[in-house]
């Protein structure tokens, strides 16, 4: 099977993406999506929240599992995806666009040199 991964945005081995412009738009990978099943709540910070890079910002609840999202940059929360409390499946039907789930004012440029591009990312779900 094979995994939309967009080339304009880099990724988390544990399969959280990031555009590279700002504000940093974060969500799941297609293929992270895919592996948890029918996504039934999504639990995110609140505007004006910090976060740190690796570390965990939240919850993706699905049939399957419950699993932390970590934060692909570190930065504050300057937006959260509300369409997400009352429709979690965008996460599913569409990962990298109204399944968006924070955007984030970087606040270290370097950690984007962490990232997996979209090639890396590709081998690593291959």
């Amino acid at each position: 099977m094979s995994f939309d991964v967009p080339t304009d945005r880099q990724y988390l081995e544990s399969h959280e993406w990031a555009t590279t412009d700002e504000p940093v738009r974060i969500g799941i990978s297609d293929f992270a999506q895919d592996e948890l099943g029918d996504v039934v709540f999504v639990e995110l910070p609140d505007e004006g929240d910090e976060m740190s890079h690796d570390e965990s910002f939240g919850v993706v609840e699905s049939i399957k599992a419950v699993s932390d999202l970590y934060a692909p940059v570190s930065g504050e929360v300057v937006a959260v995806n509300e369409m997400l409390h009352d429709q979690p499946e965008l996460v599913n039907e569409e990962p990298y666009g109204d399944g968006w789930m924070i955007e984030v004012e970087p606040t270290d440029e370097s950690e984007f040199d962490d990232l997996l591009t979209a090639e890396e990312y590709e081998n690593q779900i291959a």
